[in-house]
């Protein structure tokens, strides 16, 4: 049927063209079938190269999303309320409540690092439900079409998180308080089962790295390396320095990494010498490859800014302590109805501020700003976190300049011993508004940052680098009451932080994360300007 329509069309046809008409529609078919592949090295949940068409995509995002709203829902529904419940209904005074409850997060947040280990050594798949896992479902970034994607993808998984926040900070915080603590935590613990199963439940259209060496154990072995040849002259040819193809992919399970010419010193681990062979076979603690000596250029390159973040997580982490703390010697009611707010509920107005600033920064921030930047992206991620790091600073002054005029209040009224001074609480809604505004452009520019310039076989260790600035911030802001403390009280005096914040200073702690917040943004400038954003990657051959 074929060559009777070649034939008619043609007016000849010859079995040399016929077969070659055939070989074309075949090599055709070739291309078409190896298109519908990723191209970035991810794998379906058999083990099978993953198909575009069947994985991923908004398919697999509804699962991801779905479950990070409810393990969102479970955490805030754990966290807003718990200083209170600590000081209140265990009768912890304020400094011990504050300290844990930071430790708490601190350590909520700490445990991605662990996760991270075992997502990228052993687990591979899906073992690690972290935030990133969100990108490893949804994008291909050898797919142009879908990298583009995938900024947006951090701005909406925000919006929906501040979603679940917002939820967690009015309905379960009102359980809490009016129905019973009991129940509200069991809300909170039922959200994260229903977290766990929903995540699991999208396990056919995942796409996954699969599991390869240790990315700790090849940092070491570049360190070893090049601690070794400390002695060799790196030679300016950097073609000759080693590069394996097959110990680079099969080691990595990533695509290749272009040479750096920074930080040339642990370059000496790429540098071939005799004895890096041992009964003819390479010491892997002698001889690396360049994909994995940039590796760990890339992680280095990244920690001061890394650094900087953790002053932001140790302010932020004031929403849910002192914020709450002070608005529990404020106003409580609404009008003239008897309702009384909840003090943890203010930071709804954080969860609102988000989604809010989230649309703005998508439908009108961005498209501004690339006309005049032509980036992608509108800003630059160290652009969008800088701007975030000073936008927080200003919730700080604002938090210290209410609570100076609330104690302002108490001395001339004498309401020293009032549990709730007549200021209403609502006038905490300017600091809990702009910190959110800071949090969309810092902290989701900081995991855009972290994913995007993390080597691809550590972008589990990305997202959790990404997560301990949390955790350290909360772990610093616990070391901070410890110190100030002390500081304020060496005297005799009463101190900063009091059980009685009418006899406190509360607003001197948030002159001080005001300052170092300062501090912090002008070494996060000076360490940006050092910055080389990492060269596009090669795909997998």
């Amino acid at each position: 049927m074929l060559n009777n329509r070649i034939g008619i069309a043609s007016g000849f046809a010859t079995s040399q063209k016929e077969d070659s008409l055939v070989n074309t529609y075949r090599l055709l078919e070739d291309v078409e079938e190896d298109d519908i592949y990723t191209g970035d090295g991810t794998v379906d949940y058999l083990g099978n190269a993953a198909n575009r068409r069947t994985t991923g995509n908004w398919k697999a995002c509804s699962y991801i999303l779905g479950a990070e709203f409810s393990e969102r829902l479970a955490y805030c529904g754990m966290s807003s309320n718990l200083v209170l419940y600590l000081k209140n209904n265990l009768n912890e005074h304020s400094v011990t409540a504050s300290k844990n409850m930071a430790n708490w997060s601190g350590t909520c947040y700490a445990m991605p690092l662990i996760g991270a280990f075992l997502a990228d050594r052993y687990l591979g798949r899906y073992g690690m439900i972290a935030t990133f896992s969100i990108i490893y479902a949804m994008f291909d970034d050898a797919d142009e079409i879908e990298k583009k994607h995938k900024g947006s993808m951090f701005n909406w998984f925000y919006f929906l998180v501040s979603s679940a926040s917002l939820i967690s900070h009015s309905v379960l915080v009102w359980i809490q308080v009016n129905v019973g603590w009991g129940i509200g935590y069991g809300i909170a613990t039922g959200a994260m089962v229903i977290a766990v199963i929903w995540f699991f439940s999208g396990t056919i259209l995942y796409r996954n790295q699969t599991p390869g060496s240790s990315p700790l154990t090849r940092l070491c072995r570049v360190l070893v390396a090049s601690l070794k040849k400390r002695n060799l002259q790196v030679p300016s040819d950097e073609s000759v320095l080693y590069k394996n193809a097959d110990a680079e992919t099969t080691s990595t399970r990533s695509r290749k990494l272009d040479h750096t010419d920074s930080l040339r010193f642990f370059d000496k681990a790429a540098v071939e010498v005799e004895s890096d062979l041992i009964e003819g076979s390479i010491n892997t603690w002698s001889l690396c490859t360049v994909t994995e000596v940039e590796e760990l250029k890339a992680l280095i390159r990244l920690l001061p800014l890394w650094a900087t973040g953790i002053i932001f997580s140790m302010m932020y982490v004031q929403t849910g302590i002192f914020f709450v703390l002070q608005g529990s010697t404020m106003d409580t009611r609404v009008g003239k109805s008897g309702f009384e707010f909840p003090p943890a509920s203010v930071n709804i107005f954080d969860s609102i501020s988000c989604m809010f600033w989230v649309l703005v920064y998508e439908k009108i921030i961005v498209p501004l700003a690339r006309k005049f930047t032509g980036q992608r992206y509108g800003l630059k991620q160290l652009q969008r976190i800088g701007t975030g790091l000073f936008i927080s600073i200003i919730s700080m002054i604002c938090a210290g300049i209410l609570e100076f005029l609330r104690l302002e209040l108490v001395r001339r009224h004498n309401y020293y011993e009032l549990d709730h001074v007549p200021m209403s609480i609502f006038w905490q809604i300017p600091q809990y508004f702009i910190m959110g505004c800071a949090e969309v452009f810092s902290q989701i520019g900081q995991m855009e940052f972290f994913y995007d310039q993390s080597p691809d076989s550590m972008r589990s260790i990305g997202a959790a680098i990404s997560l301990s600035t949390t955790a350290l911030g909360c772990y610093l802001s616990s070391f901070l009451v410890t110190v100030v403390t002390k500081f304020s009280t060496r005297n005799g005096d009463v101190g900063w932080i009091t059980d009685n914040l009418n006899y406190g200073r509360l607003h001197y702690f948030f002159g001080l994360l005001a300052i170092l917040g300062t501090i912090n943004l002008g070494v996060f400038i000076l360490v940006s300007r050092w910055y080389t954003y990492k060269r596009p990657i090669k795909p997998l051959d």
